[in-house]
């Protein structure tokens, strides 16, 4: 198959290859070339048949950067003809096929799945994964969410979802908002299920375009009031009121699933690490910018999957504070060395980034 979704990958041995922490991440393999082959050459070596600048020789006809475009175009190609595009997305979660579900933990105080509740009041649920506990060597993309919501006979109930999306752990405040329907982020689709029951999947696909990284999803549930406006004829909502006569009960909600799907990548900790100790301690001639070359690369592409927003929120450091475990400063020091080695590159490319974690 073209797909491999929910697979469960082994992460790879940093022993293998100091760079296994982009492949790890679904990277290029021209990426883990060029690498290799600065490492084992050295910027030093060529900065004279460059005749400028030591890191020039990148993209002269000898460095290892001189066919990179052609290679990330032949690249990127190749990903978008490898992803699961978007009609076979949509056709998997009609059928709700399990291949392409990330198993996750379904949490709640405020109300338990295939029971009725009074929706009046705002209800939390979340699904987590607690991937340092369970599965420290994957981390998670998600591409749809999907919730399957009853409501009681001749009910005039609206569900209204609110949802914050954690990247890669941490605390609530760490989470981003899901701008449903604002610009070109889509909206919910529902489908309905059981018409005598007044069952509906709501589904939201975030597809290629918007698909990013999870670790935990929060739902806030709220509901409105749906009426039809005599004099326009057109339909209003009112926000529910507390209700003391019971006769007067607006109807009960029922949530059967919470799902989130999408799949999972190979996630090395200990690779990264390796990279990043070579930072202060390179193990060869060439290998400090080797592994910054790498990190580099790692670093725009986790980005790459950042939420919808005027400015990329840095989801890199996120990575860093909780899937590795790093201090504060000791991540602000590695996006610093970054950011300088960034800057001496022929034709940098550096872009803003928000902070989404503490």
């Amino acid at each position: 198959m073209r797909w491999q979704c929910g697979t469960r990958f082994r992460g790879l041995r940093p022993a293998a290859a100091p760079w296994a922490a982009l492949l790890a991440l679904g990277l290029p393999g021209w990426v883990l070339a060029v690498s290799a082959t600065a490492a084992a050459v050295g910027p030093e070596q060529h900065a004279s048949a460059a005749g400028q600048h030591p890191l020039d020789w990148l993209l002269t006809d000898r460095g290892p950067f001189h066919r990179a475009q052609e290679y990330a175009d032949f690249m990127e190609r190749y990903r978008q003809e490898t992803d699961l595009q978007d009609l076979e997305l949509k056709y998997l979660l009609q059928k709700q096929d399990s291949r392409i579900e990330v198993h996750s933990i379904f949490i709640s105080n405020d109300m338990r799945l295939g029971s009725w509740f009074d929706p009046s009041w705002r209800k939390r649920m979340l699904l987590t994964l607690k991937s340092n506990k369970y599965k420290p060597g994957l981390v998670h993309v998600m591409l749809a969410l999907s919730l399957q919501i009853c409501l009681t006979k001749n009910s005039t109930l609206e569900p209204v979802m609110a949802i914050y999306v954690n990247p890669f752990g941490g605390s609530h405040s760490e989470s981003w908002f899901m701008p449903v329907n604002e610009g070109s982020f889509p909206d919910w689709e529902r489908t309905n299920v059981d018409a005598a029951a007044q069952c509906q999947n709501w589904t939201i696909t975030l597809g290629n375009r918007w698909k990013t990284f999870f670790e935990t999803v929060h739902v806030y549930l709220r509901s409105r009031i749906k009426s039809l406006d005599d004099s326009s004829n057109e339909t209003i909502y009112y926000e529910p009121l507390e209700m003391t006569d019971p006769s007067k009960n607006l109807g009960y909600m029922k949530i059967n699933t919470l799902q989130v799907f999408g799949y999972s990548l190979p996630f090395d900790p200990d690779a990264i690490r390796d990279l990043i100790l070579q930072l202060d301690y390179p193990y060869t001639q060439g290998s400090q910018d080797s592994a910054l070359l790498q990190l580099i690369e790692l670093r725009d592409r986790v980005n790459q999957l950042s939420p919808p927003g005027k400015v990329r929120l840095d989801l890199f450091s996120c990575l860093l504070r909780h899937r590795l475990k790093l201090a504060n400063n000791e991540v602000g020091r590695i996006q610093s060395s970054l950011r300088a080695f960034n800057s001496k590159l022929p034709n940098p490319v550096e872009y803003e980034t928000g902070k989404l974690c503490s």
